[in-house]
């Protein structure tokens, strides 16, 4: 048996230039962290020939191609595995359309566990890449590539996606105070309802092209953002988090909505400096940035959501177990 675990992601700065439709013409960045709510991944040998999949539904199928979950499916063909063998996933955070980037490190966490099951090791790098090509380029998700990279290295991290499809990793030097004032300072909310990132998406890649003066704002607003940090400057992260969501919110209709937007102004106006809704926009969770001083009056005026606790964590996708 083997299990892999793999973080969720939180990202702060420059979402959407890492869809390939902006970063082909003019590279994008984004910065973010991997957390400490994960995905689990189990794989173990099946005594017979056949395949199990266990998920929100159970699948017990005799050929690969017969899988319906796509990212189980295709990551079977990509390692070579095609029976005998059972998967199963659990996750600390359950609902779909978070903004938590939960796809991506379950695809990140299957390979990894995969290829663990195969006795074989693979680095960070070959992890994201690897499903970057599932997601993105065999099951045409209208994705980035940030949520990938991150599940894989895990850390603070600034990204940089170049026009010939590689993609810069690059820790954020700051002081660890800093790095535990940053994670102390900033507040996670779940709103209770969801969105279908798909068609939010979908509405960025056809717009890309109208789009572009805002989208490289947003990656001026990434290096911006990695400066303040390397400068212990923490209420300019929050201002630069504050211009990124204002950005963000004018590249396409559903990524926002005016109980978001009263949510969001409730918070600044209880002492936030900034914040954003995480992933593609709609629902999910709101994070923000504010000084611990107000923080009790934000979760006051923010009382009807569900506060969430977590911290930063310096790992990416890892095997946690194995037994022959």
């Amino acid at each position: 048996m083997i299990i892999s675990k793999t973080p969720f992601r939180i990202s702060f700065c420059g979402g959407s230039t890492d869809l390939k439709e902006f970063y082909q013409h003019k590279p994008g960045a984004v910065i973010s962290t991997a957390i400490n709510k994960y995905m689990y991944i189990t794989v173990n040998r099946k005594f017979d020939n056949q395949i199990r999949i266990s998920y929100s539904k159970t699948e017990n199928v005799k050929h690969v191609d017969e899988i319906e979950h796509d990212l189980v499916r295709e990551s079977l063909k990509a390692t070579g595995i095609t029976e005998g063998i059972e998967i199963t996933s659990m996750a600390d955070i359950h609902s779909k359309g978070t903004g938590l980037g939960s796809s991506s490190s379950f695809t990140v966490g299957l390979i990894n566990a995969l290829h663990a099951h195969k006795g074989e090791h693979k680095s960070p790098e070959f992890l994201a890449k690897k499903a970057c090509e599932i997601e993105i380029d065999v099951l045409k998700e209208p994705i980035g590539k940030q949520d990938q990279y991150i599940a894989a290295y895990g850390g603070l991290r600034y990204f940089r996606f170049n026009p010939d499809d590689t993609v810069s990793v690059e820790p954020i030097l700051c002081q660890n105070s800093i790095r535990e004032e940053l994670q102390n300072n900033l507040l996670l909310f779940y709103t209770g309802f969801t969105r279908n990132a798909r068609e939010i998406l979908h509405e960025q890649k056809a717009k890309m092209v109208d789009k572009k003066e805002i989208l490289s704002e947003m990656v001026n607003l990434a290096s911006e953002l990695r400066d303040a940090l390397r400068q212990s400057d923490l209420t300019e992260f929050g201002a630069l988090l504050h211009k990124n969501w204002l950005l963000k919110k004018q590249l396409a209709s559903g990524i926002s909505n005016p109980i978001l937007d009263q949510y969001y102004d409730k918070a600044l106006q209880a002492g936030a400096l900034g914040g954003k809704i995480l992933g593609a926009g709609g629902g999910g969770f709101l994070l923000f940035y504010c000084d611990q001083e107000k923080q009790a009056q934000v979760k006051e005026a923010l009382k009807e959501l569900l506060f969430t606790r977590f911290k930063f964590e310096s790992e990416g996708s890892k095997i946690i177990y194995t037994e022959d």
